[in-house]
């Protein structure tokens, strides 16, 4: 059965129209924009259902085009870092998000490091699969390696709009080498569906000259790290790199060859079960612990705890069948018992005690 999911439409700062697709119920968990996807395409792929499907079981996945891609606005200038981070930036307060968090998968990882670095009293919990901190332009060192990357984005102006796949196959078998015929048709489909030629090769272009080494040495964080030893889209020692320069971020290495793991492959199950450890890690036992010391009602720790999952108060009001007014009366009183003054400091406060612990 198709997945229902939930779409809608949000304006960045200079005008830029994102599509916003959620899916889901529970606490939030947000993907940053990464080169390659097309919110209403993906609900029928063979590459990422089972993402959807794993992501959503526990949460609300929230996911949106990039700009120049999907079904977000095609017609743009601005290709930039700065611009994708205020793309997010959009999305996040389009979807009335307090705290949550997020991951940043290719070139999504640095888009997620540069918000989370602006933004750390939003983000409880940092993912980066097969991310990196420079990009392929910045890290080349041989003459080889940057004709590689200029190569590249020819191909992509030369032969990404044709009907013959054959040029958008070479970034398949970068992306997912170990996939089936039928997932390496959809994801040669995918490309062409999501992007002009101009756009993908701008954006391309555009990524390949990143780098923010500097602002992942100022991530303060829970960080993940995880990346495929063979990833044929990104190196592997771009990714371990990427988490020694993150202050306590935990580097865990994937036995694949695909820039994006695929359902049947071993590195699957291990991929999940790291990630739902990471993000469960110590949450309820610093709810309860904070609670505890400040001497909570039961009503107000259920109240609390959609505080730190990054709710607003009608959010609240509709997961726990109360009235905005009877939650907005209780958040007053959990920040008077706290001794802070806004959602963004009892988030820390809470934040603050699991560090101690």
């Amino acid at each position: 059965m198709r997945p229902q999911q939930n779409l809608r439409f949000c304006t960045s700062a200079d005008g830029t129209r994102i599509a916003i697709a959620s899916i889901g119920s529970g606490p939030p968990l947000v993907r940053a924009a990464h080169w390659l996807s097309h919110v209403e395409h993906d609900l029928d792929s063979p590459v990422w259902g089972p993402w959807l499907a794993e992501l959503s079981r526990e949460h609300t996945y929230l996911r949106y085009d990039q700009r120049g891609c999907g079904l977000s606005d095609a017609d743009i200038a601005d290709f930039s870092l700065d611009a994708w981070v205020a793309d997010l930036e959009a999305v996040v307060a389009a979807s009335g998000l307090r705290r949550f968090p997020l991951i940043g998968m290719s070139q999504g990882g640095a888009v997620a490091i540069a918000y989370a670095v602006r933004h750390p009293e939003q983000v409880s919990h940092l993912v980066l699969v097969g991310a990196y901190a420079r990009g392929a332009a910045r890290r080349a060192v041989t003459a080889d390696q940057r004709l590689e990357a200029e190569t590249l984005v020819r191909l992509i102006r030369l032969g990404w709009g044709r009907d013959n796949a054959a040029f958008r196959h070479v970034f398949t078998n970068q992306f997912i080498p170990g996939g089936t015929p039928a997932q390496h048709a959809w994801w040669n489909e995918l490309e062409r569906l999501t992007a002009t030629p101009e756009n993908a090769a701008r954006t391309l272009e555009a990524f390949h000259d990143v780098d923010v080494t500097a602002l992942a040495r100022e991530l303060r964080v829970p960080t993940l790290v995880l990346h495929a030893r063979g990833d044929a889209r990104v190196p592997f020692d771009e990714g371990r790199q990427l988490a020694a320069l993150v202050p306590g971020a935990r580097f865990v290495p994937l036995q694949s060859d695909n820039h994006v793991l695929l359902a049947g492959e071993p590195a699957w199950p291990g991929f999940l079960a790291e990630l739902r450890g990471f993000l469960g890690a110590g949450a309820a036992e610093s709810l309860e612990g904070t609670a505890s010391e400040a001497a909570l009602t039961p009503a107000e720790r259920d109240v609390l705890r959609g505080v730190a999952q990054g709710l607003d108060n009608a959010a609240i009001a509709r997961q726990l069948g109360k009235s905005e007014k009877t939650v907005r009366n209780q958040v007053s009183s959990i920040f008077d018992k706290l001794g802070v003054r806004t959602r963004a400091e009892a988030i820390v406060h809470v934040r603050d005690r699991a560090g101690r612990g």
